[in-house]
């Protein structure tokens, strides 16, 4: 709700385990480290331990996207299993096949003893990492123990870390876990931010976010450790009800009262003022609701990029604009060397009325293609694209790393189209009325509505929704995307079906691109998949050397 108003790309205390937000203090380098090293260490357990909400699993999203590429990876957040449940789960994760309707522990066992067996011999590393552990009973634990005693002559076919609250190593202190405990090689436990590394850790996600301002002054820090005693998650709620409420009242920065209202709202303390700040949201809702109902109205007759409320002259002028000299490669000279912008503005030469085509026709040639003018997404299906309309942060667009059309506004409310045709990790390039600027990110943050169109390619065999147990041109694309995807994997062959293996492959490519891990192959994960081997098309993210 407040993201336009404090000019934020997307939300910056979201409780969320989001990896980009992780501000690494010390302790977190070696909590990672120790991971790490679990990793690629030979067999045996891994111990993470932490407070609730001191970012375990944000170090542990970290640690994924750091994975080798030869290790397989089983995630499990919620241990309240059986070892029957436990084993069958472990599976499911890893796509190892076993008898339908089984029970038997033994059976597991040996399904997957088998499976580590072959993946070994493939140059394969298997890791087990279980979230929430101190939820483990006993018997899971022992379980857990004897999977480790799987192994080869030269090392351990099974690496299991386990992350948990302090109570989880309380468990392994015990006089029957000793067996476990030993085979422990590394542990760690992750405390609370100091004083100093709260003021970094707010600065941190603001400016993740996309704002450079100093929303918390520095006053406040002491209190905001205070009440927090240094506890991300709960930095992260009384952050973002500080921000709600400096919102509602209309205020530039959160002041002491409402931090201390904030606070007290969070925890659920008495105050005078009991509900103060859901009274002012209540205020501002009802005076934004008649608002809010006409730009519904609006967006139901702008739902699709359509054709813009131009003069019949400049829609005449459409097809010249294929040949303009907005250049589309954000690696390019042009844009590379443009001096950085305060904000993004519409060129005064150039009418406003024509925004949406010039940026239509940014976006179209941006693929190498001519714009022949009318609605992009119409003209994109006869082209062999796809189009998809949304809402989001920058963290989607640099996972998409498509061009976008995108919706500005300016400093007098006045909105109108650009193309974001290059992103880095301070700046945006836009193709602007036919001309190419760079702003930052905080200046784009202001201005920017959200809504955003992406462009994208897929075979016209691949459907929106790629079902279970489905075979066919479609999975048979996908079973390459997959291959192709994920370094050391292979084509299935033949006729593939999407398959209980297929699927867990599909969570694998997921848990890696950001996305909940579901199986399930929606659009969001076709538009992903569809640039593993799009080698021609258009990026937004420099690649890797290039100057």
């Amino acid at each position: 709700m407040y993201l336009n108003y404090f000019g934020f790309a997307e939300a910056p205390f979201s409780i969320a385990p989001d990896p980009r937000y992780l501000y690494m203090t010390r302790s977190h380098q070696e909590a990672l480290a120790h991971l790490l090293y679990g990793v690629n260490g030979d067999g045996g357990f891994v111990l993470l331990t932490g407070e609730v909400g001191a970012g375990k699993t944000t170090v542990c999203r970290c640690l994924l996207e750091q994975i080798p590429e030869t290790c397989d990876v089983a995630y499990i957040f919620n241990p309240r299993l059986t070892v029957e449940e436990l084993l069958s789960t472990i599976c499911a994760e890893l796509g190892i096949a076993y008898p339908p309707g089984n029970a038997s522990i033994k059976v597991f066992v040996d399904c997957i003893n088998a499976h580590l067996l072959d993946a070994n011999a493939r140059g394969r590393h298997t890791v087990l990492i279980i979230d929430e552990a101190q939820n483990l009973s006993a018997d899971v634990l022992e379980q857990m123990r004897l999977l480790t005693n799987l192994e080869t002559n030269q090392r351990k076919l099974l690496q299991i870390i386990l992350l948990g609250q302090p109570e989880l190593a309380q468990m392994l202190e015990r006089p029957a876990m000793r067996q476990l405990a030993q085979r422990i090689v590394a542990r760690y436990h992750l405390g609370p931010l100091s004083r100093p590394e709260v003021a970094a850790y707010v600065r941190h996600r603001l400016e993740v976010a996309g704002t450079e301002r100093q929303l918390f002054p520095e006053a406040l820090v002491g209190r905001l450790y205070r009440l927090s005693q240094g506890v991300p998650r709960v930095i992260n709620v009384i952050c973002d009800r500080a921000l709600l409420g400096a919102y509602v009242q209309g205020k530039e920065r959160v002041d002491a009262a409402t931090l201390a209202q904030a606070a007290r709202e969070v925890f659920g303390q008495k105050s005078a003022r009991p509900r103060g700040l859901l009274r002012a949201l209540t205020a501002v809702l009802i005076v934004t609701a008649g608002g809010a109902m006409a730009l519904v109205a609006y967006q139901r007759d702008q739902s699709s990029i359509g054709e813009p409320a131009a003069a019949p002259a400049a829609r005449g002028k459409a097809p010249s604009l294929a040949r303009g000299p907005v250049a589309a490669d954000p690696s390019g000279g042009a844009e590379r060397d443009a001096a950085l912008a305060a904000t993004a503005a519409w060129p005064a030469s150039v009418p406003r009325a024509r925004s949406r085509e010039l940026a239509q026709a940014a976006l179209v040639r941006a693929w190498g293609l001519d714009y022949g003018g009318g609605d992009a997404c119409r003209q994109a299906e006869g082209l062999g694209l796809r189009c998809r309309t949304a809402r989001g942060g920058l963290a989607e667009l640099r996972e998409l790393n498509r061009p976008a059309l995108i919706s500005l506004r300016d400093e007098q409310g006045a909105e109108w189209q650009a193309t974001l045709i290059g992103l880095d990790d301070k700046s945006a390039t836009l193709a602007v009325g036919g001309e190419t600027v760079r702003v930052a990110l905080s200046a784009l943050a202001a201005q920017w509505s959200g809504h955003y169109v992406v462009l994208w390619r897929v075979p016209p065999q691949v459907h929106e929704n790629i079902q279970f147990g489905q075979r066919g041109p479609a999975v048979a694309w996908l079973d390459a995307q997959l291959a192709d995807g994920q370094a050391g994997a292979s084509p299935s062959g033949g006729d593939p079906v999407f398959d209980e293996r297929l699927r867990q492959r599909v969570k694998q490519f997921q848990l890696a691109h950001g996305l909940i891990p579901d199986g399930i192959v929606g659009l969001q994960t076709l538009v992903r998949l569809s640039g593993v081997s799009d080698r021609t098309a258009p990026k937004l993210l420099r690649e890797r050397g290039t100057p």
